[in-house]
């Protein structure tokens, strides 16, 4: 799927660009990730757990969701360079096309700027307009209360909860909180 570019101003006044990755952008987008990972534990994944995706790896992900009727990849571009990504999945089995997921990653420089909003505000107006989408879901760490607030803000509640999901390297589990918004 693609993603209508639209600009958007920040709270800092700076623009923004949301659109979706060119495939020329997959290196920017894995380094993006690759960075978030490392600036929070908060995302499923340490830097490292990177390691093994490649620079090709990425641009077949941003092929395959470019040319996908379920998967919207939305990154948002500060001067050209990628700062943070979101996407949905529409679910396509019989049984599961009543619902999509939702996921969010911003590197922390450009954390508390209105990109977190913005991305879900587009990725929920998407998910409404997609026929047949009744629930909106996504997950969550332990301790992510900026995350949880963003969420909340948006309607989303907390229907779930899967103990020590995570373990960090000191050795500390994370709960994974699900949530869930109908539309």
């Amino acid at each position: 799927m693609i993603f209508e570019e639209k600009k958007i101003t920040l709270k800092n006044g700076i623009t923004a660009l949301l659109k979706t990755p060119e495939i020329n952008d997959a290196e920017q987008l894995l380094s993006c990730i690759k960075t978030s990972s490392g600036e929070t534990d908060f995302l499923s994944r340490y830097p490292e757990d990177w390691e093994g995706f490649t620079v090709e790896d990425e641009e077949k992900w941003i092929s395959d969701n470019r040319n996908s009727n379920n998967n919207l990849i939305i990154a948002c571009y500060i001067d050209g360079k990628v700062v943070g990504s979101c996407d949905v999945t529409f679910f396509s089995d019989t049984k599961t096309s009543h619902r999509a997921g939702l996921g969010i990653a911003i590197t922390k420089k450009y954390w508390n700027m209105g990109i977190g909003s913005a991305m879900f505000s587009e990725l929920i107006k998407i998910a409404k307009e997609h026929k047949g989408t009744e629930i909106v879901e996504l997950e969550f760490l332990q301790g992510n209360e900026r995350g949880r607030a963003l969420y909340e803000k948006f309607g989303f509640e907390v229907v779930a909860v899967k103990p020590k999901i995570c373990k960090l390297k000191d050795g500390t589990y994370q709960d994974l909180f699900y949530m869930q918004k109908y539309l």
